[in-house]
């Protein structure tokens, strides 16, 4: 098993070059994405024992790494073409926090037996980070005092399955109408090559001209200094989270029509986006679940479960689309960067802006909804 840092980081870039590669090459590949593909790759590698379940190189890619790609994708961002996508988000994203919290709930109660008195304080963690991300979750555990042991194999659980959710929501667009998604969020075919200005869906895989030195070093500047700067403003004002600092600053500075003139910062943030997503699929260790029972599992999937019939369903029957849909779905589940990248995956440039902003909020909300959930499900089992 590789387990030197270093040596996961460039297997993790191997897969993402291959899963690039696949993409461009086949038409399967390019149906599923190169995002699926990076996730689908390096599971099978992690649970085959080539990856390890858990390593440095993971954590830096969901820490500092994700908070670069973000700085990165946001300098890209034009702040005209998010504007009518705001309300339908949040409603979206309101729908699939009320199926989180349902969820939690019929799962707590029909796993009550099998998970054992711990169960509410399961129900409100699975709440609080399928409303808004894997954040609420850890905040929720201390704050439950959950034991170490269900806590563990939870942790392994909630991996897993965000990472298949992941994958559902990326196949969706394909089985469930992806043509017209696309051709609803997609730039006007030869846009770039008209000399027109490059839309942020094309700027995540090209350039369409070379990066000047001074470009990336430019945005590299401002990325750093901005993950930076949140870092330091988040620690004096706790109230509010560090990647909505990140978020703020990085428009502002994206705005300037200097920073607008640089080219490359949309493709390198969706390179590292993409490693991002490979260490989500390297974490989920099977054999993690099945050593310490199956049980939290089923309960994480009972949550996630019910999270998607009543967003789709209620989704749908309001005629939302399924771009909206699936984006706020991964705010929901995985929290601001998962929003992003399913966003930057699959092209819908409208949707990366407004599913950061949803995903911030379920940062906020989703510890409210956790105590409301593990509050109700253990009311239900003291009586």
């Amino acid at each position: 098993m590789i387990s030197d840092p270093l040596a996961v980081f460039g297997a993790l870039a191997v897969v993402v070059w291959v899963a690039i590669a696949l993409e461009g090459r086949y038409r399967l590949f390019r149906s599923l994405g190169a995002a699926l593909v990076a996730i689908l790759l390096a599971m099978l590698l992690s649970n085959a024992g080539v990856l390890p379940g858990s390593s440095p190189a993971y954590e830096f890619l969901m820490g500092t790494g994700v908070s670069i790609a973000i700085a990165f994708i946001l300098l890209g961002v034009d702040l005209d073409s998010i504007r009518e996508a705001g309300p339908r988000m949040l409603a979206a994203f309101s729908i699939g926090a009320a199926g989180t919290f349902v969820g939690s709930v019929v799962g707590g109660v029909l796993m009550a037996r099998s998970v054992g008195p711990e169960t509410w304080k399961l129900a409100g963690q699975y709440a609080g980070t399928y409303t808004g991300g894997g954040m609420n979750f850890a905040a929720l555990g201390r704050a439950f005092d959950t034991s170490s042991d269900l806590f563990t194999a939870a942790t392994a659980a909630d991996v897993i399955v965000t990472a298949v959710w992941m994958t559902a929501c990326l196949i969706a667009p394909v089985v469930l109408g992806r043509a017209r998604a696309v051709q609803e969020h997609a730039p006007p075919a030869g846009a770039a090559a008209a000399g027109e200005k490059l839309t942020l869906v094309r700027a995540l895989h090209a350039t369409g001209r070379s990066v000047p030195i001074a470009d990336a070093a430019a945005m590299g500047a401002i990325a750093v200094s901005a993950v930076w700067v949140s870092g330091r403003l988040g620690a004096l004002i706790p109230s509010v989270p560090g990647v909505l600092w990140l978020t703020t600053l990085v428009l502002i500075a994206a705005q300037v029509p200097a920073v607008r003139r640089l080219s490359g910062a949309a493709m390198f943030g969706n390179y590292l986006l993409l490693l991002f997503l490979a260490s989500n699929g390297a974490r989920s260790v099977v054999a993690n679940i099945i050593a310490f029972g199956p049980s939290v599992f089923v309960f994480a999937m009972i949550t996630v479960f019910l999270h998607g019939i009543i967003l789709f369903g209620a989704g749908l029957l309001f005629r939302l689309d399924l771009a909206t849909l699936t984006v706020a779905s991964q705010a929901n589940i995985g929290g601001p960067a998962s929003a992003m990248a399913l966003a930057s995956a699959r092209g819908y440039v409208d949707q990366v802006l407004p599913g950061v902003a949803v995903g911030l909020l379920g940062y906020a909300a989703g510890n409210y909804i956790g105590f409301a959930s593990a509050g109700l499900v253990r009311v239900w089992m003291a009586g």
